[in-house]
């Protein structure tokens, strides 16, 4: 499990389309503030509680302070209290707000920061600076976790600077090689993500090297098992195609050249990847070459995880708490039926 994603803000193309609320037109935003209107969405929201998972170096702890003066989330930073105070006496960061929870080493800090969402204190986990697995070991703890029957998986909401709406990608970061069963909860958890971002359908394409099923390329035996999964009602609340190639997902053009004859092709906002190699490798390539920004959340457990990156930008790290409170809203039925959607109409 790998939630170390890295970005790379560069130059800006002149605008992309994004709708901001159902119902209305089309509205030129430029490059990366698909972003600023995520984030604008939460203030129609309270702050959630987030319990930081040992926030003990000046990212994680800047990340947490930068989100919660944005009006996101109430941060809860648990960890070694005396590093954590001369830690923020040294960066100029004011916790006389915050409730801090003392915990003498990393592992404490990620069993404690489960424990508070297990009583109610917070509705939502933050990574710190301690290793993504070592925080999920205690999502998944059977006896003291946060597991559901859903299985836990990651998604990347990328703010891609040619692409008109967030493209998420999943899974690049939790599940290795996914079995079919594994891949219908991985759709499913991004599915459930995307309606909380107010898209009613999304659109998801599953991936692989082709278009057409083949024996000989086990991805394209999943992709239609998938598809006829979503016929049956076993995957919901989406158009599911697969498979597909990673052009005729994201290109009109491409999928006009092939003949595909779908509501997906061309018009992805979910690609659900074979495993975790090419999805890791998509979303860095979207990054490093594309000058795409990568929120990364996981999903599954009964909140949500906000994974973070060392080399996020501070836009990136508060569009992946903006991701989280929209998910935790959503959850409690509190997102307001006028709150501006995010991404642009998934018909």
């Amino acid at each position: 499990m790998d939630g170390n994603q890295t970005t790379s803000p560069g130059p800006a193309p002149e605008s992309v389309h994004v709708i901001l609320a159902k119902g209305q037109s089309m509205t030129e935003l430029r490059t990366h503030q698909k972003y600023e209107a995520l984030i604008a969405r939460c203030r129609a929201l309270r702050p959630v509680t987030v319990a930081v998972a040992h926030p003990c170096d000046e990212v994680s702890l800047h990340a947490a302070a930068a989100a919660a003066r944005a009006g996101i989330i109430v941060p809860v930073l648990v960890g070694p209290v005396a590093r954590i105070t001369m830690l923020a006496a040294t960066l100029g960061v004011d916790l006389s707000g915050y409730r801090l929870v003392d915990a003498p080493h990393s592992h404490a800090s990620a069993a404690r920061a489960v424990e508070l969402v297990r009583a109610g204190d917070a509705q939502a986990l933050m990574k710190g600076s301690l290793h993504t697995d070592e925080l999920l070991a205690e999502v998944v703890r059977a006896d003291t976790g946060l597991r559901t029957a859903r299985r836990l998986s990651h998604v990347f909401i990328m703010d891609v600077p040619t692409y008109p709406k967030p493209l998420f990608i999943t899974d690049a970061a939790v599940n290795i090689r996914p079995t079919l069963e594994q891949k219908a909860d991985i759709a499913q958890n991004a599915i459930d993500l995307a309606h909380a971002l107010g898209i009613a359908r999304p659109k998801v394409a599953i991936l692989s090297a082709v278009e057409t099923v083949s024996s000989k390329l086990p991805s394209t035996l999943d992709a239609a098992a998938l598809c006829k999964m979503a016929e049956r009602g076993q995957i919901t609340g989406a158009l599911l195609d697969g498979p597909l190639a990673l052009d005729n997902a994201i290109s009109p053009e491409a999928a006009r050249l092939k003949h595909l004859d779908s509501a997906v092709a061309g018009d992805a906002d979910i690609l659900l990847v074979p495993d975790l190699e090419a999805g890791n490798m998509l979303a860095k390539e979207l990054t490093f070459l594309a000058n795409a920004d990568a929120a990364g959340i996981v999903l599954g457990a009964r909140v949500p995880v906000i994974l973070t990156s060392r080399a996020d930008s501070e836009r990136t790290r508060l569009a992946s708490c903006a991701v989280a409170a929209l998910v935790a809203a959503a959850r409690t039925a509190a997102v307001p039926v006028a709150a501006p959607a995010v991404a642009a109409d998934a018909q």
